[in-house]
This record gives C-alpha cells, structure tokens and sequence, in this order.
C-alpha cells in the first residue's frame, strides 16, 4: 500500500480553546487520515501481544482525534502533571489504552516506535494507563471502571478555585454507568456548577459480558443525567464533522452553570467490518490473518510505527 505524508503542525495539538477550526471539508479529511493511522496502530499493538481491547478503542478513535488534534488546547512538548492553563483529559474506560497511547504518541507525547512496546513487561504501555513509569500525557491511572469522573470533576473545580479558564474533558464506558460512584460524582459536578466540565459516554450498547440492556439496562440515560442538573448533547460518535460540531456546541456551553455531558452513539469495532457490532471483540486479539483483513481496510496515512 502507498505511504501518505501528514504533517503534523503545531496547530494541531495546541489550538485556540474557544475557537475551532474545521470550515471545510479539507480540515475533516485531514481529521479522518489521522483516525484511519490510529486504527491502524490499534489493531497491530493489540495482535503483537495477543492481549488488548481493540473494540471500543475503534469506536472511540474518531472522538479522541477530534479532541486532541482539533478541539483541545494541550502542549505535548511542555507537559506537566498540573496542566496549569491548558486543556486535561482524562480517560476513565482505561481498557481502551490503545487508541490513548496512539493519539498521545501521534500528538507528540512520545517516540511513535515505543508503541512496539504496548503491553510488555517494564513498558510504559500497560494494558491500562498508569502513572508510575512517567509516562508524558497520563495523569492519573484509569482502568477501575466508575473513578474517573470523580477525577475529571476534582480537576475541573481546581481550575476554577485557580482561575484557570481552560477546560477538562473525560471518556466513559456506557457500561461503566452501571457503577454508583459515577451518579456520586455526577451529583457533586452539578451541586458545585462545575461548568467547565465536558464529559462523554461512549454509548456503543456493548460490555465484556454482552449487552448493555441485558446485562444491566440504563434506561434513559438522556433523562437521568438531565435529572442530575446536567446539560446533554447527542451525536454519532463515528461521523467526524458530527463529533467536533458537537465538541464545538458542547465549549459554547460552558460558563453557564451546568457541568455537560455528550451521550456519543458508537459502533464497537467501528472501521473493521467483521469487529463492528459484536461484544466478543469487546477484549480479544485479532489473529494473523484477521489483522491481514484489518489493515487492508484501513489506509495507512501517517506511516505506521
């Protein structure tokens, strides 16, 4: 397959926090080249080690390139754990590791060749994120499903207390509102209008162990977290121009009292056709010749690893 080149500028990763830059088809074509190298990476990192969650990391790719090469004001070469006037992300699915260490290596956090390196003994790239091995862009440990919007809520009302008029962003699992302490964590946001920050749910119906619905139903999560004193947007986690026009909308809406929620319609395994849809492929490895048929349905733009 030809090689692309994509230049990576420095307006991709560090870009004006109330103002988005996507007014042509090109900015969402260039978005989209990143998406498809990132799904490239995922599935190679996950079939090197035999071990990894390649389903949901596919259905999130499209919403965490649009965060971190278009909506979010970050600086990969003067990273800090205080983040003091820029943007922080934080990732509570931590399962998804993958597509995290691709965006952050394809941002510039680190040496695109070290995600040879995912999930091998004295790595960085655990198979779910952690601090102690210092890994620029990571700063908190994710992967206990239900911590991390208490996390993203403590930050975000530290940047208030400070003055700090950037925003936090997190990412959670639909399955991990099956857990009490993320309605604990809601109802502090809301009670404290921490209304600088913007949270989303990767809604893709699916969990380890099958169906959301049928595992644990979450009614109408829409209702609920409306009820919690949220303000909630909708979109199709998978249509590019959608995902940022919604990151755009959901920026415009802050300062005003209410913490947000984006309620972010996924397809698990989205870009890998015989992926997408099923649960099974929620924590399993592709195999050789599964990985052939991935990659041959992903263009290689960037250049891999």
């Amino acid at each position: 397959m030809k090689k692309h080149s994509l230049i990576l500028s420095d307006s991709f990763t560090f870009v004006n926090a109330n103002h988005l830059r996507i007014e042509t088809m090109a900015d969402i074509e260039r978005l989209e080249k990143i998406a498809s190298q990132v799904r490239r990476d995922i599935v190679r990192m996950v079939h090197a080690q035999n071990s990894g969650h390649p389903g949901g990391s596919l259905g999130c790719t499209d919403y965490l390139v649009a965060l971190y090469f278009e909506c979010m004001k970050h600086n990969p070469e003067e990273f800090s754990m205080e983040g003091h006037n820029e943007d922080m992300f934080f990732l509570s699915n931590g399962h998804i590791s993958p597509l995290w260490y691709s965006v952050l290596a394809r941002s510039g956090y680190f040496p695109t060749k070290e995600m040879e390196t995912f999930r091998k003994i004295n790595s960085r790239l655990q198979g779910h994120p952690t601090t102690h091995e210092g890994l620029p862009g990571i700063r908190v440990a994710s992967g206990s499903l239900g911590q991390g919007l208490s996390v993203a809520a403590g930050v975000a009302l530290a940047k208030k207390i400070d003055d700090d008029p950037q925003f936090v962003f997190s990412l959670h699992g639909d399955g991990e509102m099956q857990e009490g302490q993320i309605w604990e964590a809601a109802l502090f946001a809301a009670a404290n209008k921490i209304d600088n920050l913007i949270s989303t749910i990767d809604y893709n119906g699916k969990q380890i162990d099958g169906p959301v619905d049928e595992v644990l139903s979450l009614g109408d999560l829409n209702a609920k977290w409306k009820s919690f004193g949220w303000d909630v947007l909708e979109t199709n986690g998978n249509n590019m121009a959608k995902i940022v026009d919604t990151l755009k909308e959901a920026k415009s809406r802050t300062g005003n009292g209410k913490p947000i929620m984006i309620l972010m319609k996924t397809e698990m395994g989205a870009g890998v056709d015989f992926m997408m849809g099923s649960h099974k492929w929620h924590g399993v490895a592709p195999n050789d010749e599964q990985l052939a048929d991935a990659l041959a349905q992903l263009e290689e733009t960037i250049g891999d690893y």
